[in-house]
């Protein structure tokens, strides 16, 4: 068991929190917590005495930069893992293939972005060699097993970065995501995969597998954890030439609309079959219009990965060692590399116009949906029969994920119900470039409904320990809501449609008042500062990005306004607030404690 305390395996990010703000956990104890040293191929590096105290020292350093405030350091003391192509300063990165490594110098950006948060890296995960495969088996460090069937595979190349997630050993990992390498193994072990809208996460410092498609992609438990890594970690990078900024306008999005392929292919796989039915239904359930849609131009796409020269990009990365030490490589990767030369210059523009045109097609086909809703994967593998037939197995697993990168989509891979064999299954949300957000709401509310276990822990979605949460950095404003915004309320739309998300339900401070207005549509409340007594009101707490923020309050009718409201537990955040005389005729419903309270009373 990695972990010294059992207790601490599968902790999230909000556990991990709460030890630590009430001395449960002390940070030089977080040694404990990561201490491991057996046999496990999922690692190729691990924390060692040298690497763990330097880290310590350069986090008191951060924690007394910003006097002691905890909440300045998001991500203090919580212990991460990076895949073994991206570097981290004094650490070996090697591909997988030791021939290749050397020591990094400095991290890759988002490295030092996670570390500067106060994250603490305790080791680099094994991965097919040079992140070329879906599968996990690729590497002279070994097969990584499925967290659930050791006969099965993991899922590659990001094979070590989901299982360590998967067994709860750390609450976030980072992989590398280029044709569905972030996705596949979070499937296979039953986590949320979070692929990026390519150049949200700089790959400054990632080892390159197509340097114009790389993503770097976020392994958690929750999509809550996920998307704030990806929120900590991402942003613009100067030293990055594919790095791109968020836009500043906002995401109309209509009513829960999700296109589906008109034809799946399963490969005759009926378990998997039959679980992504359950899940479309699921999604039905929560009332989402499925609409099929052709899926051949995103199939076509697909095949151009490894059909066109896409595979020449491959090559330069490893071209050297393919000249020098060809057996330095694995078998399956020198068949795939040696098609590269076999490309020229005209072949590549061909071939870019083609993809040009398809993602054209495909991005249009998308802009009447909120997502694209497929099986992450059409079926599963042992390692034996992989072993056995690694090119075509292989090429199965990538059916829905190798067009998206190539079609500039953003995607979020999460956990379904599970087969009828044990094996987890699970579905990918797909959506154009920066709709990350979007999706990422769409994910909670599908990762809240199902509830299902996390990982391979046998937690639940349900006993994560509430917190106080800190801030997420300047993308979002967090927003209390008090009536009609409220889920399921007339107006929630003007934050869902604004990619808002949701944090959680809680209570204002006992000094507030509640009224219903007088002449309203819809009906309305005003919430004021109690001049004599008050009560706690319920509350929704929304994340709303910076860039929408203006136009959400722009809709805002008076007397209502946006000022600050204090929280039960102390936090100060943006919230409705109502004018005076908007009170005049108005019902005071403070006794109610809140909104959904006094309009069930009325029924």
């Amino acid at each position: 068991m990695p972990f010294a305390s059992p207790a601490r395996t599968g902790w999230t990010l909000t556990d991990w929190r709460a030890a630590y703000r009430s001395g449960q956990l002390k940070l030089n104890d977080v040694y404990d917590a990561v201490h491991f040293a057996e046999p496990d191929t999922a690692w190729i590096a691990r924390i060692d005495d040298t690497r763990l105290r330097t880290q310590l020292q350069q986090l008191e350093r951060r924690l007394a930069d910003v006097g002691g405030d905890l909440a300045r350091l998001p991500l203090y003391g919580i212990p991460f893992a990076a895949k073994d192509n991206i570097d981290a300063a004094g650490w070996p990165t090697t591909a997988a293939c030791p021939a290749f490594g050397y020591t990094a110098h400095a991290d890759a950006t988002t490295i030092r972005r996670l570390r500067e948060a106060g994250a603490i890296l305790i080791g680099k995960t094994n991965l097919d060699q040079f992140a070329t495969g879906l599968v996990g088996t690729r590497s002279p460090y070994g097969a990584v097993s499925n967290a659930f069937r050791s006969e099965y595979i993991s899922g590659g190349s990001s094979a070590g970065s989901a299982t360590v997630v998967a067994r709860g050993l750390v609450p976030f990992s980072l992989g590398t995501d280029t044709a569905g390498s972030g996705r596949v193994p979070a499937a296979f072990n039953n986590i949320v995969g979070l692929k990026p809208t390519r150049g949200w996460l700089s790959t400054s410092g990632v080892v390159p597998a197509c340097r114009t498609l790389d993503c770097v992609s976020v392994f958690a438990l929750s999509v809550e954890d996920a998307e704030e890594i990806a929120t900590i970690a991402g942003g613009y990078d100067a030293s990055d030439p594919y790095s791109r900024t968020f836009p500043a306008m906002p995401v109309e999005r209509a009513p829960l609309r999700l296109a589906v392929p008109e034809s799946l292919e399963f490969f005759g796989d009926t378990r998997a079959q039959h679980a992504f039915e359950q899940a479309v239904q699921t999604w039905r359930a929560l009332d989402a219009e499925i609409v099929p849609i052709d899926f051949s131009p995103f199939q076509q796409l697909a095949t151009l990965l490894y059909e066109g020269p896409w595979v020449a990009e491959r090559y330069t990365v490893a071209e050297s060692l393919l000249k020098s030490d060809p057996a330095a490589l694995q078998p399956v990767l020198r068949s795939i590399l040696a098609t590269a030369t076999s490309f020229n210059a005209i072949d590549t523009f061909r071939y870019e116009y083609r993809r040009a045109a398809l993602a054209r097609r495909i991005n249009e086909a998308l802009d009447a949906f909120t997502a694209l809703l497929v099986p992450t994967t059409p079926s599963i593998y042992t390692i034996a029969e992989v072993m056995a037939d690694p090119v075509r197995l292989n090429s199965r697993l990538g059916t829905y994920t190798n067009f998206t990168n190539l079609a500039d989509l953003s995607a979020l891979a999460l956990p379904a119900v599970f087969r009828d064999d044990g094996l987890p299954a699970g579905i990918t949300l797909i959506a154009p470039a920066w709709h990350d957000r979007a999706l990422a709401g769409l994910g909670k509310r599908w990762q809240q409904h199902l509830a299902l276990p996390l990982g391979a822990t046998h937690r639940a979605l349900t006993s994560m320990a509430k917190e106080t949460k800190p801030a997420l950095p300047t993308s979002t404003v967090r927003l209390a809501v008090v009536g009609a915004h409220l889920t399921g309320m007339p107006l929630n739309h003007q934050l869902t449609s604004r990619s808002a998300v949701f944090v959680e339900r809680c209570r204002t401070a006992s000094t507030y008042q509640l009224y219903a207005l007088a002449n309203t549509t819809p009906p309305k409340p005003g919430l004021v500062k109690a001049m004599t007594t008050g009560a706690p009101i319920e509350v929704e707490l929304w994340d709303v990005p910076v860039e929408s923020f203006g136009w959400f309050v722009a809709e805002i009718p008076a007397p209502l306004g946006i000022g600050s409201l204090e929280l039960e537990d102390g936090r100060i955040v943006k919230g409705f607030i109502c004018e005076p005389i908007g009170l005049q005729g108005a019902r005071d419903i403070t006794s109610f404690g809140g909104w959904r309270a006094y309009l069930a009373s009325l029924k």
